[in-house]
């Protein structure tokens, strides 16, 4: 059905034919091009492992097992985890790296090995090109007998990434346990369903309402957690007495919340709270990327600070972060980056800050989500026939619109007062991306809809050229 190479790692579907989709030989050639790359760089010959609790993950995990340790590096497996916590427990090996098995938001049938560095932040964009280079060449040296790497499991690191949490200094078990929160969680049935119950009972939250908690990767729903799918966990709340829901992804690293009257919160929402209570007691930036909500940047500048954009992505998040010296970051999907912690969408460090912060709030969720600026984001796309040449297509936009403030550090975005545009061309297919913001869903939906007829004006244009 589908395999996606990226700099990133790779991705796509089980089954089916090898170099179409996700296949034992795929993965045995892309986890020996990472430990290719692994040896080559002289960084430790070791690797931390971790899955989600998605059906091939068993199946995937031995199979990268065995290949790396056939190149002579050892392995830390830690079974069912969450791609924050193999993050966090990089660098506390010495590890040269690690592997999180996870195809994220998509459906049960995906997959993906997802690449970190000794940091345990996401392979570079040069490193990922280094990789997928390896691997397309097959340039691989396999160990002899006696130097075959080591293989061990380490099934503690979910306890120490919840006690790194909870000695995190804005994170307030006291008042979070005084609040005597009612909570109800939707875990997807992935490994969210084991870290989420242990890291509230930590904070002290005794009123817990699981919902799909038994890891075992058959997804009740659409697991990436958009308002669309969230409708059964908005009704119980609504129905019920509860004071929050909490939904995290299969991976844990996108978080969303639900208010207490069973209205989401809102994922682009996620962030902007989370950093309002940091900046609240840190001074300091803040970053998101281009196609996250202004809300932030009107909340770190009511604070007196400095709000950042950097491209899609969170290596380039990261990245501008550190730039920045920015004190919180993340992306509009419900990723929050948390430095103090570790620099790595984290939904635990999330869950922690924010329930933090509405403890001392005092007042219930939905009145905190009305507190803040209320934008609305319209998600278009336009097709392209694969002899459009989308540079030129957005080159053009770009200079009919060069008297409004223009950045070009992503595709297009351009910024009308408080409303603005973004385009990105995709990099798997030829289509280009069309996030709008502003005020309202329908001026949202009115500017996407002006800056498509552009698009399709200067495409006929364009046509018209190539005929005469």
């Amino acid at each position: 059905m589908a395999l996606i190479k990226s700099i990133s790692g790779i991705r796509g579907t089980i089954g089916g034919r090898p170099e179409d989709n996700l296949t034992p030989l795929d993965v045995v050639k892309f986890a020996s091009a990472y430990g290719t790359w692994l040896i080559r760089q002289e960084k430790a010959p070791k690797v931390v492992l971790g899955r989600d609790a998605r059906l091939s993950g068993k199946m995937v995990s031995d199979i990268v097992s065995a290949t790396l340790t056939g190149l002579g590096i050892d392995v830390l497996d830690l079974g069912l985890s969450t791609t924050p916590t193999v993050e966090f427990a990089v660098p506390l090996e010495n590890a040269g790296g690690g592997i999180i098995l996870t195809a994220s938001h998509n459906p049960k049938q995906w997959n993906a090995l997802k690449l970190l560095n000794e940091k345990g932040e996401f392979v570079s964009g040069d490193d990922g090109a280094e990789i997928l280079k390896i691997a397309e060449e097959e340039d691989f040296l396999y160990a002899e007998v006696n130097k075959l790497g080591k293989y061990s499991t380490d099934e503690t690191y979910i306890d120490k990434h919840i006690e790194h949490i909870l000695g995190l200094e804005l994170v307030d078990v006291e008042a979070i346990r005084e609040a005597n929160f009612k909570i109800a969680i939707d875990c997807v049935n992935s490994s969210g369903g084991i870290v989420v119950p242990k890291l509230l009972n930590a904070l002290g939250v005794r009123t817990v309402a699981e919902f799909y908690c038994d890891p075992n990767g058959h997804f009740p729903h659409n697991p990436e957690p958009l308002p669309e799918h969230l409708t059964e966990i908005c009704g119980e709340i609504e129905r019920g007495d509860y004071d929050l829901g909490i939904v995290v992804d299969p991976d844990v690293d996108r978080l969303a919340f639900v208010s207490n009257d069973g209205t989401c919160f809102g994922e682009e929402y996620t962030l902007v709270a989370v950093a309002d209570y940091v900046l609240k007691h840190t001074g300091g930036s803040t970053v998101s990327n281009l196609s996250s909500t202004r809300a932030l940047r009107d909340v770190t500048e009511k604070h007196g600070f400095t709000y950042h954009s950097s491209a899609v992505g969170e290596v380039n998040v990261v990245n501008q972060m550190k730039a920045q010296d920015a004190v919180i970051g993340g992306e509009g999907n419900g990723g929050i980056i948390y430095p103090t912690s570790h620099y790595g969408r984290d939904a635990l460090v999330g869950i922690g800050l924010f329930l933090s912060h509405l403890a001392k709030f005092g007042k219930p969720a939905s009145l905190m989500r009305a507190s803040y600026p209320n934008y609305h984001i319209s998600k278009n796309k336009i097709d392209l026939t694969p002899d459009i040449d989308m540079e030129s297509v957005l080159k053009e936009i770009e200079k009919k619109y060069q008297s409004h403030p223009v950045s070009t550090i992503d595709g297009v975005k351009i910024e009308f007062d408080k409303e603005w545009v973004h385009l990105r061309k995709s990099n798997t297919e030829p289509i280009i991306r069309i996030y709008s913001e502003a005020d309202s869903e329908s001026k949202a939906n009115h500017l996407a809809q002006k800056i498509i007829q552009d698009i399709r004006e200067i495409i006929s244009l364009s046509v018209d050229e190539r005929i005469s």
